[in-house]
């Protein structure tokens, strides 16, 4: 007998040991690792669009919103002689401005009717514009009388919209 068939005798069996663990095991440690700073990182990057923007009561005002508020002052309440149409269309018009600049991925100018009251109520549902259908089919109309109660809570629900939308 040689001497290392006398060693070999000796020898425990071989073990498994678990570590150190392979270079996929390591990986797949560090993507684990890193993996609640990517999900912070990529939530930080996403588009603006898709971020909420929550807007708080008190908040200053932005230039876009001050235009529209001004230009919303300027437009003259219909008394009840008179024909709302055009002054309909100029809130309408105002309106749409606003999403345009506000919401471009929207198409909002392509919406009317209760789809686009119902568009604008999904922004600021405290104005609560669905109630006004008058805004959107009075436009077209040849003879539109509005009371002047109607018109003085239709132009504040539009300055609250202007105001509280986002």
């Amino acid at each position: 007998m040689t001497a290392l068939e006398q060693l070999q005798g000796n020898l425990p069996p071989p073990e498994i040991l678990w570590w150190p663990p392979a270079p996929g095991w390591w990986a797949l440690a560090l993507l684990l690792a890193c993996l609640p700073w990517l999900a912070v990182w990529a939530w930080r990057k996403r588009p603006k669009k898709l971020r909420p923007r929550a807007k708080k009561v008190g908040q200053p005002l932005d230039a876009l919103q001050l235009a529209a508020l001004r230009e919303l002052q300027q437009l003259p309440l219909p008394d009840e002689s008179t024909s709302a149409g055009p002054w309909l269309q100029a809130l309408n018009q105002l309106l749409k401005r606003v999403c345009l600049v506000r919401y471009p991925e929207a198409q909002c100018q392509t919406l009317s009717g209760r789809t686009w009251l119902l568009f604008l109520d999904g922004r600021c549902t405290a104005a609560g514009l669905s109630r006004f259908m008058v805004l959107v089919e009075g436009q077209y109309r040849p003879e539109v009388h509005l009371p002047l109660a109607t018109s003085n809570r239709l132009r504040q629900a539009v300055d609250t919209w202007i105001r509280q939308h986002v």
